[in-house]
This record gives structure tokens, C-alpha cells and sequence, in this order.
């Protein structure tokens, strides 16, 4: 007697045609029970409370609204007063300085933080050691000191 033409990969490709034809037509009924369709309009609506979050429930008409004006609405980042020339310089002691190649770092007395600076920013020679005022500048890479002067 002739054996099966059919090999078991063969049998296992079925096998497998088979479970996924019934796992779609699974799936196709079960979209069929739970439809969306069909749904009244009052269930797709959605609303926006007075705080912008998105709730089901419709807005009470009889509560009072709030009238906001136009120019205490703030966008971004808030505005900050200009800040006191005087503020803005610090005092400080230069803790390093390589004068050959022309930067150093100054230790800030009140925040004690190491802040660079580059001989382009002095307004007078200094050296290790030396008590000087300075601004500070937003660089590439941090903060950086200007208007470096000995105090």
C-alpha cells in the first residue's frame, strides 16, 4: 500500500492555515458583538469642564461664569522684573588661571560655585588668588564671567 503524499510539514502548514482562518473569524464575530456603531448621539458627545479636562457629563448652564480678562491671560514663560544693575555683579575669587592659554574659573562667594572665564571677558589682569567682581553670562557649555575686575 502507497504512503501519504502529504509530509508532516505539510500537515503542520494546514494545521496552522486552519487555526488562524478560525482565530480571524474569532475575531470578526467579536467585533460584530461589540460594536460601536449604532450608538446615539448623545453617547459619542463629549464636553470640557471649567478646568479643560474632557468629561461626559454636559456643563451646568446655571452656574455662574467666570469672566477672565485678556491681560491677566499669561502665555510661556511669565515676565520677570528687570533685575537691579547692582544684583547682577557678584564677587568672587579666581582659584585658577592659566594665562598662556587664556581661561581660569572664578569661585562665586555666595553660591560657591566654580564659573569659567576667558581673558576676552576681563577688564583688568588678574591672577590665582585674586578677590575680583564680575557679571555672569548664559554660555555654550554654562555660565561664564564678564566684566572681570580686581576688587
Amino acid at each position: 500500500m502507497g504512503r501519504s503524499q502529504e509530509t508532516f510539514s505539510k500537515k503542520e502548514k494546514e494545521k496552522k492555515k486552519l487555526r488562524k482562518r478560525q482565530d480571524k473569524e474569532a475575531k470578526k464575530e467579536d467585533r460584530k458583538a461589540n460594536s460601536n456603531k449604532g450608538k446615539e448621539l448623545d453617547e459619542m458627545l463629549a464636553y470640557v469642564d471649567e478646568n479643560g479636562n474632557i468629561t461626559e457629563t454636559p456643563p451646568d448652564p446655571t452656574k455662574k461664569k467666570k469672566v477672565i480678562k485678556q491681560e491677566d491671560i499669561q502665555i510661556g514663560v511669565s515676565r520677570q522684573a528687570d533685575a537691579d544693575p547692582a544684583d547682577l555683579i557678584r564677587k568672587g575669587t579666581v582659584t585658577m588661571f592659566n594665562t598662556s592659554k587664556g581661561y581660569g574659573f572664578i569661585k562665586d562667594h555666595e553660591t560657591q560655585e566654580s564659573i569659567f572665564v576667558h581673558q576676552n571677558g576681563l577688564a583688568s589682569a588678574i591672577k590665582e588668588n585674586d578677590k575680583v567682581t564680575f557679571e555672569v553670562e548664559k554660555g555654550l557649555k554654562g555660565l561664564n564671567a564678564v566684566k572681570v575686575k580686581l576688587a
